[in-house]
């Protein structure tokens, strides 16, 4: 997965390090024994030994230095093609026994909508968004009173209904209507 998201400079300096590691252990296995039967020798296991290491923390720190140039790049990207965070739109919801209260909307278009949802009532209720084309969470969990939860979710053109989860509580009144255009 990680290989996938390496830009070209990247793996192949991967390949090179990796490469030379790869060439390091066969090597020190299979080569410098036939050579010389004692390798790596009393007076050269010390040597083997640091060489070893060497080559191991430069194959971690190939794997590390890459690997979060990568996650960067991945980021970014997926920042673009969902919009910058200045584009997130955010409405305020109040909850209550039994009333959702949204402020005074002007005409909303379509895009990311952040609803920061207050359970100003006495009793638990939760928020949802139903109708629509709604990608994103679009239900936040039970809201105990005075607490309160945030959900992103990216609207399309047309109607929505927001409204309460809790049993007998969307009839009761806890619902409203929001149209995006």
């Amino acid at each position: 997965m990680l290989l996938a998201g390496l830009s070209t400079g990247n793996k192949i300096g991967l390949a090179v390090v990796g490469g030379i590691f790869i060439l390091f252990a066969l090597t020190s296995s299979f080569v410098a024994p036939r050579k010389r039967a004692d390798f790596p020798g009393k007076n050269g296991l010390s040597v083997f030994v640091i060489a070893s290491i060497v080559m191991f923390a430069a194959m971690l720190t190939a794997v590390a230095v890459f690997g979060r140039e990568s996650e960067a790049k991945g980021a970014e990207k997926t920042a673009s093609a969902q919009g910058s965070p200045a584009t997130v739109k955010t409405i305020h919801v109040i909850e209550t026994e039994f009333k959702i209260q949204l402020p005074a909307l002007q005409q909303l278009k379509g895009g990311k909508y952040t609803f920061i949802v207050k359970n100003a009532g006495k009793i638990q209720h939760d928020f949802v968004i139903s109708g629509g084309h709604a990608a994103g969470q679009t239900k936040t969990p039970l809201i105990a009173p005075g607490k309160s939860a945030t959900i992103t979710a990216s609207l399309q053109t047309g109607n929505y209904t927001l409204y309460c989860s809790v049993p007998g509580h969307k009839q009761a009144g806890m619902v409203a209507q929001l149209a995006i255009r």
